[in-house]
């Protein structure tokens, strides 16, 4: 049975050759395409993508070899197989033709069935070659859709659980909002790849979740709290690891999440809590989510103080002022905050809360 109009670029300088080929080819039902330099050539392969192509080796312009070599460069010609005409015989030219990509020979002059089974060879196995990555693609598209799925379920997930603690604290959801974005604008300065930038934009909103757990007669207290109230207060951090399944055997996003909610209250100089982890034993992303979280609760008011102004907050983070140092904060993001200050200025006017 012959195959049917699959398409054949022919790559010949010479018109009696390109004609010849053609009725050989037109005569088992191809298609063909002409093109008499490599020039020609390349540009009607990205124009019509034919199915096989039959250069010639020796052309003017650009001749077989360095168009082979072009297009078994490029991502959407290296597929296409090529069978190289040639009348060079010798062993150079064949090693010369295999670097360059070239799938098959044929010397001239082209016996009429030698070419019938290579060319029925090789349009075989691109037709194969073609079914697999269009089924590969299939299976892609499957997997990313079933992964939006997935990746939605937990955002959902999230988010109940961001306006559960929401409700129970003054915090809002503006500052959810910009605790992401200070977030993502320090990983990203810091150079960080694009999931971990993702999953800590979208995790780092879990941070205080444990205050859930937290009684409302320490959590509300508008006045400072005892030594006693502080420490219960304090365990919120525990308690939120713990709601996030300690990050064991979930998704990105909630690992990240309770990793972030166990350890952003430690500091760099070891003065935080709850373990009292010092330097780079501080997971990064607690890191990160300390700075975000000091810089917003100095411009946000709070029962036990004013809302400060940017400037005033840079200086505290910056200087310290006793309670806040810069001994608390990771040199690096220290230095990332110093140039990202401003940027920090803008989310927080774009995300503020009509209270503040």
């Amino acid at each position: 049975m012959k195959v049917t109009r699959k398409t054949i670029l022919i790559v010949d300088d010479e018109a009696t050759n390109r004609a010849y080929l053609e009725a050989l080819l037109t005569s088992e039902g191809y298609a063909t395409l002409q093109a008499q330099d490599g020039k020609m050539a390349y540009d009607m392969i990205l124009a019509h993508r034919p199915d096989l192509i039959l250069l010639d080796a020796m052309m003017p312009v650009l001749d077989g070899f360095e168009l082979a070599e072009q297009l078994k460069s490029h991502e959407t010609t290296k597929i296409i197989p090529i069978i190289m005409l040639t009348a060079l015989a010798d062993r150079e030219s064949k090693m010369r033709a295999l670097q360059c990509g070239v799938e098959e020979f044929v010397t001239k002059p082209v016996d009429r069935a030698e070419l019938w089974i290579r060319v029925r060879n090789l349009l075989r196995l691109k037709e194969y070659n073609d079914f697999l990555a269009d089924y590969s693609h299939t299976l892609e598209e499957q997997v990313e859709e079933r992964t939006a799925q997935l990746v939605a379920s937990y955002f959902d997930s999230m988010f109940s659980i961001m306006r559960a603690a929401e409700f129970r604290d003054e915090e809002t959801g503006a500052h959810i909002h910009r605790i992401a974005f200070f977030c993502k604008e320090l990983a990203a300065d810091l150079g960080m790849p694009a999931d971990f930038i993702d999953t800590i934009y979208h995790a780092s909103p879990l941070h205080d979740v444990g205050k859930i757990g937290i009684p409302d007669h320490i959590l509300l207290k508008p006045g400072p709290h005892t030594a006693e109230e502080w420490a219960i207060m304090k365990t919120h951090s525990a308690l939120g690891d713990s709601i996030l399944g300690h990050g064991k055997g979930t998704s990105p996003f909630m690992m990240m999440g309770a990793e972030i909610a166990l350890n952003h209250h430690e500091r760099w100089d070891g003065s935080g809590y709850p373990n009292g982890l010092k330097g780079e034993e501080i997971p990064l992303s607690a890191r990160i989510m300390m700075m975000s979280d000091v810089y917003d609760a100095l411009r946000s008011k709070r029962p036990y103080k004013p809302a400060f102004t940017h400037e005033h907050a840079v200086k505290i983070i910056m200087e310290g002022d006793g309670r806040t140092q810069p001994l608390h904060f990771d040199p690096m993001i220290l230095d990332a905050f110093k140039k990202l200050s401003e940027r920090f200025r803008d989310i927080f006017e774009e995300h503020a809360d009509p209270s503040e």
